[in-house]
């Protein structure tokens, strides 16, 4: 793990194999400790998942660019329109002139073909990417934590699931890669601050991600983990649906 600023405590830590974690931890008032979590995919047409928070953009530009020159970026992904997920991408438009966003088409129908200062890349259901290296494939997942445009990347060389809000651990200083468990921490947080949308497709959305037989959960919140992917999320749906 690489500390990229030392005030913040931002760091980088690699995952999967070209891809990296970015992680701030904060403090919320009334709320304790938290944590943020970018994903930067390296590779012939660099992507980076969750742009951050908009006041969070200095640290995040920071630590890309200890790791590649920050205007070779090409997609700006995240998973679905809140803050912390895609705040700073008209920041990042503007310092990576030959990037676009790239979300689901419900996210660029309703939001982004508006917000974002440059047209989205939008993906259908189950479309596929290549980065080069590397293949991601945009997954719908409607409402599944929250909000009708979610959706979610895996990357399929690595196997890496790009999860958004799904298993948001509380607290920060986590490893940046764990074994151990993060479901029930999970499961603890959202206990105490119910982020779900209850939707009724949960168990056969979570059903959809663990098909892609993840072995990397590349968490927004938390440490990211390294395991039985489908196992784990055929988990969540069953403590979801208790």
């Amino acid at each position: 793990m690489t500390t990229t600023n030392t005030q913040s405590g931002t760091n980088v830590h690699e995952v999967s194999d070209g891809i990296y974690r970015i992680n701030t931890p904060v403090k919320i008032p009334g709320a304790g400790e938290f944590s943020f979590n970018q994903y930067l995919i390296m590779d012939d047409e660099p992507l980076l998942f969750h742009t951050g928070p908009r006041k969070m953009f200095p640290l995040v530009h920071e630590a890309v660019a200890s790791l590649m020159p920050v205007e070779q970026l090409r997609h700006l992904a995240f998973s679905h329109v809140e803050s912390d997920e895609c705040g700073a991408l008209n920041d990042w438009l503007r310092v990576a002139p030959q990037s676009a966003p790239l979300c689901g088409s419900v996210a660029a129908m309703v939001s982004i073909d508006d917000l974002a200062d440059r047209p989205p890349r939008a993906l259908a259901d189950t479309e596929q990417l290549s980065l080069g290296r590397h293949d991601v494939r945009w997954l719908d997942a409607p409402h599944l934590p929250h909000a009708w445009e979610c959706g979610f990347m895996v990357e399929e060389r690595t196997r890496t699931l790009l999860c958004g809000d799904l298993f948001t651990q509380g607290g920060a200083g986590q490893p940046p890669l764990t074994e151990s468990d993060i479901l029930g921490p999970s499961e603890a947080f959202r206990h105490e601050m119910d982020y779900f949308s209850h939707t009724k497709d949960a168990r056969g959305l979570l059903e959809k991600l663990a098909a892609t037989k993840p072995t990397t959960l590349a968490c927004m919140h938390g440490s990211a983990w390294q395991g039985d992917g489908a196992q784990l999320l055929r988990a969540l749906a069953d403590a979801l649906t208790r």
